[in-house]
């Protein structure tokens, strides 16, 4: 089988989203924040940390602050570096 052509209206698109994909990641994480303080089970709110996790390393967030920030899972020190990478 041979790859389809995208038109130039698609390419676009695409493009578009890829410039975009940090906004979009930041939206994302916002969203997960809010989850978070309106988690009630356990297990959701573990979910909801990992989904964080992943969110944070495709923004390519450093290591350590990464790692800080899932050691004390505070959901407040999140919510806190979102306001920064934000600005």
């Amino acid at each position: 089988m041979c790859a389809k052509e995208h038109s130039n209206y698609q390419k676009g698109v695409i493009n578009r989203y890829y410039a975009n994909l940090n906004n979009i990641m930041l939206g994302k994480l916002a969203d997960i924040v809010t989850d978070l303080y309106l988690a009630e089970t356990k297990a959701k709110y573990d979910k909801l940390w990992e989904r964080a996790e992943k969110a944070m390393k495709n923004l390519k967030i450093p290591q350590p602050i990464i790692d800080h920030i899932m050691q004390k899972r505070s959901v407040e020190i999140l919510a806190k570096n979102l306001q920064d990478w934000q600005k």
